[in-house]
Parts: C-alpha cells; sequence; structure tokens
C-alpha cells in the first residue's frame, strides 16, 4: 500500500465517512498565503524540482540545518540538485514533522510519485518532477486550478500598487486573487527602515500618516481587499501622544518602548476603525520573536529560518485593545491566532468577551499558525476552540505559505479534522447525526470561511 493512501491519517470508520463524503471535494479558501501576485500573473513554469519544493521554503531550511547540511547547500550558492539531494537526506530523519506528510503529499497529489523521498530515490524523483514541471500543467495558475483554490489572499504592503492583483482580474482568472493590507512596515516604530519607509509615504506628521493608511485602505477595498494582517510579538495597548512621539522619531531621537507601544496602539487602532468601517476581517499573529540569529540575519535578512516562539504575558494589553475598539462600536471581525500555544486558552476565553450579532463568531480563534501547523498543534487549537467556544463556526485552514503546491495542507488539515470529530462520535461524545456532522465538517472546510469572510 502507498504510504499516502485513501485513508491516510483517518483512524476509524466515521472519520473516513467525514472525510471522503463531506471535506475531501470541497473548494479551497486560502485566506492567509504568501504567494508572489506578480508569480501567478507571469504564470512561468519552475526550473526543476529545487525551484519549486526549496527555493524560499524557510520550514525546510531549518531541518536541513538541523541535518547539517552546509548553508551553501540551503540558502547558498551551490548547485540546485546538490541542494535537493540534501533535502533528500534530511527526509527519513524527520519522522513526526509535517514536512515528512506534507512533502509526501505534494508528490503524490501533483506528480503521483508514491516513493518515500530519500537519497535512494532523490534522483529518480528529480527526473520525474522535472519532467512534468515543463509541462503547461505544471505552471503556477494550473497547479492552481487542479488545487480547486476558489479564492488566494496575498500578504500585501499599504505601498503596494496592486498591479498584478488587478490585472489578473482583468484577465478573468477563475481563482480570485486579492490582497491583504500588512502594515507592520508602518507600525513597528522600533525597527529599522521604520523611518525611511514613512519618508516614502510622504507623511511629515502623524496625522497625515494615518490619512495615507485610510486612502491605502481605500484603495484596497477598492481592489477586493476584506481582510488585514498583522504581525505582532505582542498586541500593544498603551496611552500616549502618538503624534508628538512620530515626530520625535522622524527627527532620529529615541524612544522609549513605552512610546513605541503608545504610537503602535493608536495606528493599529486606526486601522481597525477603517477595517470595520468596510467590513473587514482583522488578523492578529501573535507571539513570535525574530531574527535571533544576528550573524544569520546579516547575511541572509528576514524570513530565511531563524525565528522561534516568543512568551510573553499577552491577555491584559489583547484585551485592553480590543475593548478600546468595542467601546466605540469599532471593533472589525478579528482572527487571533497564537504562535505560543501556552496561550490557547486565553485566546480561546477571549473570543466569547466580544462576540456581537449578526456575525456567528465574530471573534475567531485562528488555526494552528506556523510551529503549530502539525497534527499535535491543529488538534489542540480545535480542542482549546472546542472546549471553550463554538468549534462547528470556525472558518479553518490556511496555508501561510510561499509554495504553489501548499494546497495538500488544507487536505491535511480535513483529515485531522475529521479524525478528531470522527473519534469523539465512536467515543459516544457528539451523535452520530449525519445532517448536524455534514454541517460541521463543510463548515470548517469551506462554508464558514465563505460566510464569514465574504470576498
Amino acid at each position: 500500500m502507498s504510504f499516502i493512501h485513501d485513508d491516510f491519517m483517518l483512524t476509524n470508520e466515521t472519520a473516513k465517512k467525514l472525510f471522503h463524503e463531506y471535506a475531501e471535494n470541497l473548494p479551497i479558501i486560502d485566506y492567509h498565503c504568501h504567494l508572489n501576485p506578480q508569480a501567478i500573473y507571469d504564470n512561468k513554469n519552475f526550473r526543476n524540482a529545487f525551484d519549486l519544493f526549496l527555493s524560499g521554503d524557510h520550514y525546510k531550511w531549518r531541518q536541513m540545518r538541523s541535518n547539517g547540511t552546509d548553508e551553501r547547500l540551503i540558502t547558498g550558492d551551490g548547485d540546485e540538485f546538490e541542494k535537493w539531494m540534501e533535502f533528500a537526506k534530511a527526509m527519513p530523519y524527520l519522522i513526526g514533522n509535517p514536512l515528512y506528510h506534507w512533502t509526501h503529499l505534494e508528490l503524490k497529489r501533483y506528480f503521483g510519485i508514491d516513493e518515500v523521498l530519500s537519497p535512494d530515490t532523490a534522483k529518480a524523483i528529480w527526473d520525474k518532477c522535472n519532467e512534468l514541471l515543463a509541462k503547461e500543467e505544471f505552471k503556477p495558475r494550473e497547479l492552481i486550478k487542479r488545487s480547486k483554490v476558489e479564492t488566494i489572499c496575498t500578504t500585501d504592503d499599504p505601498a503596494d500598487d496592486l498591479k498584478y492583483h488587478k490585472l489578473l482580474a482583468e484577465e478573468g482568472f477563475e481563482t480570485k486573487v486579492l490582497p491583504t493590507f500588512r502594515p507592520d512596515k508602518a507600525v513597528e516604530i522600533l525597527n529599522d527602515g521604520w523611518k525611511e519607509y514613512i519618508e516614502k509615504t510622504g507623511a511629515k506628521t502623524f496625522d497625515e500618516l494615518l490619512s495615507f493608511l485610510t486612502d491605502r485602505i481605500n484603495y484596497f477595498h477598492e481592489a477586493g481587499c476584506r481582510i488585514s494582517d498583522h504581525g505582532l510579538n505582542y498586541v500593544p495597548y498603551e496611552e500616549g501622544d502618538a503624534a508628538s512621539i512620530f515626530e520625535k522619531k522622524l527627527k532620529g531621537e529615541k524612544i522609549s518602548q513605552q512610546e513605541a507601544d503608545a504610537y503602535k496602539t493608536a495606528v493599529i487602532k486606526h486601522c481597525g476603525e477603517n477595517y470595520a468601517r468596510l467590513g473587514w476581517a482583522m488578523q492578529l499573529h501573535i507571539g513570535a520573536v525574530r531574527n535571533n540569529n544576528t550573524l544569520m540575519f546579516n547575511k541572509l535578512g528576514p524570513d530565511t529560518g531563524f525565528d522561534s516562539i516568543n512568551d510573553l504575558c499577552i491577555a491584559e494589553r489583547l484585551a485592553k485593545f480590543l475593548d478600546c475598539l468595542e467601546v466605540n462600536d469599532k471593533l472589525p471581525k478579528t482572527i487571533l491566532y497564537t504562535l505560543n500555544p501556552k496561550d490557547n486558552y486565553v485566546l480561546g476565553t477571549m473570543l466569547g468577551n466580544f462576540q456581537k450579532a449578526p456575525t456567528p463568531s465574530k471573534i475567531q480563534f485562528g488555526s494552528g499558525w506556523w510551529f503549530n501547523d502539525q497534527r499535535d498543534g491543529m488538534v489542540n487549537q480545535m480542542c482549546s476552540l472546542a472546549n471553550l467556544g463554538m468549534l462547528g463556526r470556525f472558518v479553518g485552514m490556511l496555508t501561510d505559505s510561499r509554495s504553489f503546491v501548499s494546497y495538500p495542507r488544507h487536505e491535511y488539515f480535513r483529515r485531522i479534522m475529521c479524525n478528531l470529530i470522527g473519534t469523539w462520535v465512536e467515543n459516544g461524545e457528539y451523535p452520530d447525526d449525519e445532517k448536524s456532522l455534514k454541517t460541521i465538517v463543510e463548515g470548517i472546510s469551506y462554508y464558514n470561511a465563505k460566510e464569514y469572510f465574504k470576498f
């Protein structure tokens, strides 16, 4: 039997029924990813298996480093086939790691390859993948269509002209490729490059910055954007004179952490009010500590595999920030993600403080994110939500990926979700009620997101 078989990760009969009858064939709404919209528009063939699987994937780079691979054969100028071989050498050691499952799902679903990737099979798999990658049906748009992706939300800076989103819409590409508003460069006042970024916006005062952000939010809305994203170590909440703090920093003067938090609070609050005005959803990704390896950051820059989980206390500030919007009836639909699973119950209980009609589960607990994007992380997130909130209204999975073959992650999630629910049913913890189970499984897989975002 193939390693990736029909009932992969489905350990009971109810789980098999739920997945195969309700979840398996539904379309995908990928409401948060890091695909490059220009790459979708240009629609060029990938050079080879390295280009498709490894060229931008810091998940894989981290594991190759753990296996002792020299950086020259990860992100350096080494031969691309040698890099592929190094990845294959790491693969047998990845027992229990989601990369093992993801990689073999990708090889099976897109290339029809059942062989397990290892040093012994790497050359044959490389040759077969490269032969197929030269064909029309392996270009980015075809991979998206073959994956039954209905909507893609990329991650975009406020200053982006959204040229390629517009061109794709004008061409009538079957999958909606929509922007996501991510203003981190304007928010993170203590980061290197903040002053240069603000100068590029043309804002000379804090009010002018807020006007710039409002204008860009409106521009993104016209281009189909219905969702924002903020990457935060913690959600700030601090009162202070944001205008004078802005002016002080723009002059090159030092500001305190407290001043930075007051500025960030004011900027994100302003954005949140505009999201609410337009009916958007706001994503808050909480809890990363980034760029921990200074030597490698100086060599390679950000997003190259040197980030990890933060362990800050987040509850009080998060509550105050959400409340400062809600008190004026300007809290948008919000999805809360935590990178640290210790905070699952913090977010799981925070949801109930701010739910509001008419939107079912207006405040959502986002799926297992980044380091939690694996079976245990997904199960823990869903169990926390089930224990403390309403799992049946969950908007489900996203890829959070830069790869055009990452869509089997949705299948992976759906299998895990169906297995969890199937186990509860077979344990007698929920009735074997076909109508209810169909509604729950189809909702989490697809329909809840469709209704929540209204793309």
